[in-house]
């Protein structure tokens, strides 16, 4: 009987954790709609101003532009995005290693001397950089609680404040770009200074742009506002991205709670009726004692 009150026990315990998982695969999807569509809705907007300056990077050489200015690479900030919560699969684990790639391939001297900094935004992030002593900087685990464009303003105009006064010289970012619920794509894009494409380059030589408003206009208002929508825009991909990761998760584990419940009911009824023949057979046993008296 010892046996049988155990595997009630596992029962009812991996029951309610079956509960526990739909419950919050049902959550995940309804943030999951939300997010999806603001990064559906952003992503062709940003991608285009992305372009944009792009190709116009090339005309604005020479330009007061501190934000699209080349210069050698003595400080770097690497930008993570996590989320502040687990149980998402690999999602975060995912995150960090590839900025430990990117930092070991091409940053090991930075990080050597002590001129690489991490800016790390949810808490996953944060803690597994504080734990290793790296150079984090700002605490930015909140975005998360309220994300739209006012509070990750905030973020980029600290990055773009920094990259203006000399702190770095270059900032790169790595976060999971949404494609569906079951894929994120781990992306590093550079967001300062402007990254000029080839593309960029072939056009300078083939076109000569007229520039409307002023160039002036263009590098004061246009390039700035760029910049504070690429973040943006990596951390709605990261938020849907999240929310996907962890809806597969939850749909995965409470698949493997109901194989586990059928495998511990099988068991239960294998005990039960092993402990039921046993009975029968204490009876029968006693009845022939009884018998032969």
């Amino acid at each position: 009987m010892a046996n049988l009150k155990e595997v009630r026990l596992r029962i009812a315990s991996v029951n309610s954790t079956q509960q526990i998982t739909k419950a919050m695969k049902m959550v995940s999807a309804a943030k999951l709609k939300r997010a999806t569509d603001a990064i559906t809705q952003m992503r062709p907007y940003a991608n285009k101003l992305k372009e944009i300056l792009a190709n116009l990077s090339a005309s604005l050489e020479g330009s007061a532009s501190v934000f699209a200015t080349e210069r050698e690479v003595k400080n770097v900030l690497v930008v993570v995005v996590t989320s502040n919560r687990g149980l998402a699969g690999a999602f975060n684990a995912n995150a960090i290693k590839t900025a430990n790639l990117l930092i070991q391939n091409k940053y090991a001297a930075h990080r050597n001397n002590g001129t690489l900094h991490i800016l790390a935004i949810g808490k996953k992030a944060q803690d597994f950089y504080t734990k290793n002593r790296m150079n984090v900087i700002g605490n930015h685990n909140e975005l998360f609680n309220g994300l739209n464009f006012e509070t990750s303003t905030r973020i980029a105009d600290v990055i773009m404040k920094g990259f203006e006064e000399g702190q770095w010289d270059r900032v790169e970012v790595i976060y999971n770009q949404f494609k569906n619920a079951a894929v994120q794509i781990l992306t590093t894009e550079q967001l300062l200074p402007l990254a000029k494409t080839e593309s960029a380059a072939a056009s300078k030589q083939n076109t000569d742009y007229i520039l409307e408003p002023s160039q002036a206009e263009i590098v004061e208002e246009l390039i700035p506002k760029s910049i504070k929508i690429q973040l943006y825009k990596a951390l709605l991909d990261s938020y849907a991205s999240e929310h996907g990761a962890r809806m597969t998760s939850m749909d995965k584990a409470t698949d493997n709670a109901g194989e586990l419940l059928k495998s511990l009911r099988l068991s239960y009824n294998q005990a039960r009726q092993a402990a039921i023949t046993n009975e029968i057979l204490e009876i029968v046993s006693g009845a022939n004692a009884l018998s032969a008296q």
